[in-house]
Parts: structure tokens; C-alpha cells; sequence
């Protein structure tokens, strides 16, 4: 059975305390893609937040519709801890997460689920593909950054969830396979391209990832953890790519 209960996500004080290490000081050539990487990831984890929301609504049955809710009250605990976070570094969460909103909201609203089920997809393929890439990108940060990264990015239940009933629906109508692999492909296409304009806009962010990878080929190594996550998940939902 998904999950009724509210995910246990720790106060962002007891957070912080458990991190450990010093955070990027001001001066830290790394600094300004820590607050361009905290603000992309805090609005991220709203737009989760009022997408899951919503999409609960066309749950098959109130229990799904109960577990997605659940699953956005985490998406949304996970939204605060970065905003202070953010705070406790001296900027502010709104200033940080502005670069993304036109970005973010433009791969929303080119890519709104017709189903319950392209619903599901879209969580779990194109979520993935954007935390997969933030955790890679949270090696290049200070430990407690990196730990607070890393902890807002794990997996509150959802993947199971989205897995378990899309395999369901696929084994009582195979024919459904086929349309979500290509919203799948259509996901991921539209990540792409937004990806590549905030890369393109966000200066810091990409002088942080510049100064962490050694080279080109750890840097396409990076890329090509991510797209091997995303192939992963798309086995694990039964599509084929």
C-alpha cells in the first residue's frame, strides 16, 4: 500500500546540524552556482509540489488520490528547507528561484498530462531526470550544501508508486505502452531544451560545474550517469525508449 502518512522530513535546523562542514563563503568562486543550483532546485520542488497536487485530482480512487497527496505534503517540506537554507546564507529564496520560474513553468505547460497515468510518467521520468543531474552536480559543493542537496532529492515513496501502477495498467492494456514511451521521449526532449536555456543563462552554474569536472571526459561521464538513470527508470516502468 503507498503511503498515508506524511514523509518525516527534520526540521531544517537538526538538517543542518547533521550536514556537517563549513558552508562556500561569499568569496568561494563556487558560491554563485550554489545559489543558482538552491534556487533552480527550490523551485523545482514547488512546481512538484503544485503538480502533484493537482494531478491527484484525477486519481482513479481516493486512496492513489491520498498517496499523491501525501507525496506533494514532501515535495513541499522539501521546498522549505531549502528556502531556509537559502535564508540562513543571506539570500533570498524568492530572488534565487526567479531565474527559473519562465523555464520551469514553460516545460510545465507544454508538457500537461492528458491522464492519470502521463501524470505518473511525467513524475517519475521527468523529475528524475533533473534530480538525477542535481545530485550529480552536488559533488562540486561544500559538505553541507551537497548533504542538504542530496537528502531534499531522496526518494519519499514516489518512484514506487509510479512504478507499481503504470506496470499495472500496462499489463491489463499492453496497447498503453506504446503512447507513454512516446510521452516519455516527448518528456524528455522538452527537459532538454529548457535545460540547455537556463545552462545557456545562468552563468554561475555552469562555472560551478566548469570548476568541478577535471575535464571533458569526466564531464560526459556525468551526462551519461544521467541518461543511464533515465534508461534505468524507463525499464523499470516497462517502456521501452
Amino acid at each position: 500500500m503507498p503511503p498515508t502518512e506524511p514523509p518525516n522530513v527534520p526540521p531544517i535546523e537538526q538538517s543542518r546540524t547533521g550536514h556537517g562542514g563549513a558552508q562556500l563563503s561569499p568569496d568561494d568562486p563556487r558560491h554563485a552556482g550554489l545559489i543558482e543550483l538552491l534556487g533552480a532546485l527550490a523551485y523545482g520542488e514547488l512546481s512538484a509540489f503544485e503538480r502533484m497536487a493537482s494531478d491527484s485530482r484525477m486519481a482513479p480512487n481516493l486512496g492513489d488520490r491520498t498517496a499523491l497527496a501525501t507525496l506533494a505534503a514532501g515535495e513541499f517540506a522539501h521546498f522549505q528547507q531549502l528556502c531556509h537554507y537559502l535564508a540562513s546564507l543571506g539570500v533570498d529564496p524568492e530572488l534565487a528561484m526567479a531565474p527559473y520560474v519562465v523555464a520551469l513553468d514553460t516545460f510545465h505547460d507544454l508538457t500537461a498530462p492528458a491522464d492519470w497515468l502521463e501524470s505518473l510518467v511525467k513524475a517519475y521520468v521527468g523529475d528524475g531526470i533533473a534530480g538525477d543531474f542535481y545530485r550529480e552536480v552536488s559533488a562540486y559543493l561544500d559538505p553541507a550544501s551537497r548533504a542538504l542537496v542530496r537528502e531534499v532529492l531522496g526518494d519519499a515513496g514516489h518512484a514506487a508508486f509510479a512504478v507499481d501502477r503504470v506496470r499495472a495498467a500496462i499489463f491489463a492494456d499492453p496497447t498503453i505502452g506504446g503512447r507513454l514511451a512516446l510521452w516519455a521521449r516527448r518528456l524528455v526532449g522538452e527537459a532538454l531544451t529548457q535545460a540547455q536555456r537556463v545552462a545557456v543563462e545562468r552563468e554561475g552554474l555552469v562555472q560551478l560545474i566548469a570548476r568541478g569536472a577535471s575535464d571533458m571526459a569526466e564531464l560526459g561521464q556525468l551526462f551519461q550517469r544521467v541518461i543511464d538513470g533515465h534508461s534505468e527508470r524507463m525499464r523499470s516502468l516497462g517502456l521501452s525508449e
